[in-house]
This record gives structure tokens, sequence and C-alpha cells, in this order.
């Protein structure tokens, strides 16, 4: 794990304090699971950022960066979307065959 970048994912939030971190290194990307309590501490939540590290022409390193915001109230959702997805890629996308995409019925207005 590269220290620099595990320093920046945590000081991005301002005025948000650092409960629990849990990186994971996949790769040539790390994951970011921070748990932040709001000010005053009265409510969690959850970042998910994907951190990967880019070697410049020159020599020196960047960071691409994408982070999720995910509230208490959204994470049984979450968690159920993320399992059905797993388990969809597990069943149906390990035997060498292009499984045929499926939509859901998602108004774009309810994102």
């Amino acid at each position: 794990m590269y220290r620099e970048d595990y320093d920046r994912a945590n000081a991005q939030e301002r005025g948000a304090d650092d409960v629990f971190s849990k990186p994971v290194r996949a790769g040539k990307r790390t994951y970011f699971f921070d748990v932040k309590s709001t000010r005053g501490n009265k409510d969690f939540y959850l970042t998910i950022t994907e951190s990967k590290r880019r070697t410049e022409r020159d020599g020196s390193f960047t960071y691409d960066k994408h982070k999720i915001f995910l509230y208490k109230e959204d994470f049984e959702k979450f968690r159920e979307g993320l399992d059905e997805v797993i388990e969809y890629i597990k069943n149906n996308c390990f035997d060498g065959e292009i499984p045929q995409r499926e939509y859901t019925d998602v108004e774009f207005e309810d994102l």
C-alpha cells in the first residue's frame, strides 16, 4: 500500500471524523472503506474510494480516485444490489460465454 495514497484518501472530507478505515489492495488498485461520523458524532456514513496509482512520464506518481458516499438509510439496498450482481457474475459469467444483457425498470428520475 502506498502511504501517500492512504493519507490523501482520508484527508478529502472536511468536517468528518474518521471512525474506522479498511484499505484493500487489489492488483493495481486500492479500495478504502472508511466509516465517518458527521459533525457532532450524531450519524455515521461510509465512503468507498477506489484509488489507482499512475506513473507519469517524468517518473512521478499521481492517483486517480473515485469516491462513493453511502448513507445508513441506503446500506441494505446497496448490499442487496451488490450481492445480487456478484451472485449473477459468479453463476453466469465464468463459463466463457457472454451473458445476455438484462435490464431493470429503474426510471431516470429515481437516480
